[in-house]
């Protein structure tokens, strides 16, 4: 399969997300296999308005999600198997990319809080055909937050959209 690189002026454009579920702000550096990005955490994210009342943290599912979306906006930079890809309409694309597959570790060791920066840089590990392994690690002020390791997958957008195909579900259910 052919592989394509793209580079965009925005977020938005690598990433199928939308507020208020995009945890990535700003994209810093993007190597051939490697991403990093940072977003400051402002107190109007719906997950900080229950989490936890009186000392607001970062729950530690979106710091996941923030490796996986970065991860994914790698994908959509170097590893994209469509020459055209258009995040604003979801139906124009033949595949989704970035498709989480599996977590494989997490560790947490601080908390992200109310007007932290962070960073998160991830690394990609390995890949099999169009299954990819990644490590992640998201720090403030230089220090270590959380750390990672997950797979992420293309798969048919079709998939995606509720369209059954067995042969891509079966495979990406499987890894």
């Amino acid at each position: 399969m052919s592989v394509f690189q793209h580079d965009f002026d925005n977020v938005e454009d690598y990433l199928h997300h939308r507020d208020p579920y995009l945890m990535v702000r700003s994209i810093n550096e993007i190597h051939d296999r490697a991403i990093a990005t940072s977003t400051t955490i402002t107190g109007s994210e719906h997950f900080m308005r229950g989490h936890f009342p009186g000392a607001p943290i970062v729950p530690g599912a979106m710091l996941q999600e923030m490796t996986t979306q970065t991860a994914g906006i790698l994908l959509a930079a170097r590893f994209n198997p469509m020459q055209e890809f258009n995040t604003h309409d979801p139906f124009v694309n033949e595949y989704a990319l970035g498709v989480l597959i599996r977590v494989k570790g997490a560790r947490f060791r601080r908390f992200a809080r109310l007007g932290d920066t962070v960073h998160c840089h991830v690394e990609l590990a390995d890949q099999l055909g169009d299954i990819f392994e990644f490590r992640g690690r998201i720090t403030r002020n230089g220090k270590a937050v959380m750390s990672n390791s997950f797979q992420l997958g293309n798969i048919l957008s079709a998939t995606l959209q509720g369209e059954p195909n067995t042969t891509s579900e079966t495979r990406s259910h499987s890894v």
